[in-house]
């Protein structure tokens, strides 16, 4: 079996025990790592002024991982600035927020190829690389540049912008064009895989064959796929059985008094459609003020990203219409909202799942929202409650038996509320199990599995 090696902005923590406590992608990936004796590198989270590009390596729990540390300048100009101040809104359709400088991008360019001189040492002849997510979309080429000719593969977590949107990004064509390095790339769904082959083929004038993904350029070529990451199914099935979960459980249906719980757990982010889903519930009990005594949303929402203004900003509009909805909705004995602007634990999270009878996940735009799966997974069968999901998730490809909403229309979140909030038992329980199947069966060591079967190939 061929060695792997992972390269991401962050790892896993080393340590006894430390990869097996983890689930989701973390889990998954130190699994793969331990099968195969691999590696993962990435940055160690530390600052120092002068970052030299030596990795330190640390070994325990079966896992080994090579860390760098970054200069204050590189964390401004590539995490803060380029990955977060330029893709991330791009690529979520942000176009509004996106900031195009030139000492970003070449800030960016300089700690892809720092990572690149890192891990390049430590990379075998017959190893498998797999790089991760926006932050290193040229670092293959780096490594190309460093004389490896091993199978590289990419994975974009988020998702990528129709040719519209991206010809706006100073350069555009020079990024795609540094992505051909890699032998498979790989997306969360067809259509933002069908976005990466339209601009290949109309911006660069490769050729496409859009049924195998094959894309030919100047002589080089790469594969697109699209591999819809899943939970950790049985890492997060256990935490139910857990007493946490069970009392997170008891407390939230304790606590709301006979009403309907409905919850939705985001990052604090843009991208999540937070003060749209207000404005949403807000419609909901303008058509419905009768129906304040038979809903209380719990919004859940720990702050990401602090030192960015964007982020301050959505969390200060987002405490102002929950303010302004509790003042107009309360009563003297409850309130229509709860906002929770701190994180959970799985398994806490699994007791809140279980207890809300409407999970509301309505980003505006989405790579592929496992915070949905989450809550399928949680639910009773014989009792499940009901998935409002945004259309525009990537989830939605395979969870399209959720109620789907328009997340920039009050009125349709709103319709979409009253839908979940009345619909019978027997409907939920058909669409639950339509949207849990897949959820079960293709699940994060499915996902792992599939993308690397389909780079060794």
């Amino acid at each position: 079996m061929s060695r792997l090696v992972v390269i991401s902005n962050r790892v896993a923590a080393t340590g006894q025990g430390a990869a097996g406590a983890q689930g989701g992608l973390a889990g998954a990936l130190a699994a793969a790592l331990k099968q195969s004796g691999g590696l993962w590198v990435g940055w160690s989270g530390e600052e120092r002024e002068e970052a030299d590009g030596v990795p330190t390596v640390q070994e325990g729990g079966g896992l080994t991982t090579a860390t760098i540390d970054l200069s204050p300048k590189d964390v401004r100009d590539y995490y803060n600035g380029y990955a977060n101040s330029t893709l991330w809104p791009l690529f979520h359709f942000r176009i509004d927020l996106a900031r195009f400088e030139h000492d970003t991008r070449r800030g960016y360019d300089r700690v892809n190829d720092l990572f690149a001189g890192a891990a390049a040492g430590m990379i075998g002849e017959g190893d498998l690389v797999w790089v991760h997510d926006y932050h290193f979309l040229p670092l293959g080429s780096s490594l190309r540049r460093r004389g490896l000719r091993n199978r590289i593969g990419f994975f974009l977590h988020i998702p990528w912008p129709p040719r519209g949107l991206l010809t706006s990004l100073p350069d555009h064509d020079l990024l795609v064009r540094s992505m051909f390095a890699y032998d498979l790339v790989g997306f969360q769904c067809d259509e933002w895989r069908n976005n990466f082959l339209e601009y290949c083929g109309t911006e660069l004038g490769a050729v496409v064959d859009p049924v195998t993904g094959r894309v030919e350029l100047d002589g080089e070529a790469l594969v697109a796929g699209t591999f819809p990451i899943g939970i950790d199914w049985a890492h997060f099935r256990r935490q139910g059985e857990t007493g946490e979960a069970r009392q997170t459980e008891q407390r939230m249906l304790a606590s709301t008094r006979h009403r309907t719980a409905m919850v939705g757990v985001d990052r604090l982010d843009y991208s999540k459609g937070l003060p749209e889903r207000m404005d949403g519930l807000a419609r909901f009990f303008e058509q419905h003020p009768d129906r304040v005594r038979d809903l209380v949303f719990i919004q859940i929402a720990p702050p990401s990203r602090v030192d960015i203004d964007s982020y301050r900003n959505i969390r200060d509009e987002l405490e102002r219409k929950t303010g302004r909805l509790n003042g107009l909705y309360s009563r003297i004995d409850m309130v229509p909202v709860r906002y929770v602007n701190q994180g959970h634990s799985a398994a806490e999270l699994f007791g809140v799942y279980r207890a809300a009878k409407i999970g509301l996940v309505t980003p505006l735009c989405d790579g592929m929202n496992l915070v949905a799966k989450e809550y399928l997974a949680a639910q009773d069968p014989d009792d499940p409650g009901v998935l409002v999901l945004s259309q525009f998730a990537g989830a939605a490809q395979q969870l399209d038996q959720a109620v789907l909403v328009n997340p920039h229309s009050a009125d349709d979140i709103a319709a979409g509320i009253a839908r979940a909030l009345d619909m019978p038992r027997d409907e939920r329980q058909a669409r639950w199990q339509a949207c849990v199947a897949s959820v079960r069966d293709q699940d994060i060591v499915w996902w792992t599995r599939a993308f690397l079967d389909s780079l060794a190939a």
